[in-house]
């Protein structure tokens, strides 16, 4: 009771700085290292082409889907099952209810448990196909072995705290916690940081390259 009670309090709290101190930090880098000043005469709308670059890389690549479509696919269901149970298991909506004052209606826990046990599945296919393409597993550094480690944890206790009995409740919900703590920890300086990045980087690039007249 005293390591549940010490993740939900202290924890949290040293979590929760350095998530948003890291975040804010990693913007403030971005912010200096700026960029030198385009001197050249516009061919096209910069900004036109940054949102446009934003829209269409967020769709599903051709090139993608016919050479891996494993890597495609399971992508999308472990991006969005995850947000999916972030945002609508009741349990994490009371939460954030708590710290904002506000809630949402959530979803039924079998659909919660349904998405949940996608998303480990899609995670474990990712990292299976990591390791066996060559091309891949050449290119991937230890970063990204610890955040595919630090991402697929809180999925997975969360489902053990809700279903199994390995370990005692209280004990497997402490963990589920830790693991969601140890995860905003290590996001703002690994590159789970795109979650708040890609967007931004997605339209330099677009407005960078319409500016210059490439087609997009």
């Amino acid at each position: 009771m005293e390591f549940l009670n010490w993740v939900r309090g202290p924890g949290l709290e040293y979590a929760t700085v350095i998530f948003l101190v890291g975040i804010f930090m990693r913007f403030i880098e971005m912010w200096l290292i700026g960029r030198k000043p385009d001197l050249s005469r516009p061919r096209a709308s910069a900004s036109r082409a940054g949102w446009r670059a934003v829209w269409r890389r967020s769709l599903p690549s051709e090139g993608l889907m016919k050479n891996s479509p494993l890597v495609l696919i399971a992508g999308y269901v472990f991006h969005i099952g995850f947000l999916l149970v972030l945002l609508f298991f009741i349990p994490h909506i009371q939460f954030f209810k708590d710290v904002l004052g506000f809630g949402w209606a959530g979803l039924p826990s079998p659909v919660i448990d349904f998405l949940s046990i996608l998303t480990i599945a899609a995670l474990v296919a990712l990292l299976v196909h990591r390791l066996v393409d060559p091309v891949r597993r050449f290119l991937s550094t230890s970063q990204d072995y610890i955040a595919w480690v630090v991402t697929t944890l809180p999925v997975v206790t969360g489902y053990m705290a809700m279903h199994m009995d390995v370990v005692p409740y209280t004990t497997m919900l402490a963990l589920h916690i830790l693991s969601v703590e140890i995860l905003m920890v290590v996001f703002p300086f690994t590159k789970l940081m795109h979650a708040f990045t890609f967007a931004v980087s997605r339209y330099y690039n677009g407005a960078a390259m319409g500016r210059k007249g490439v087609q997009l």
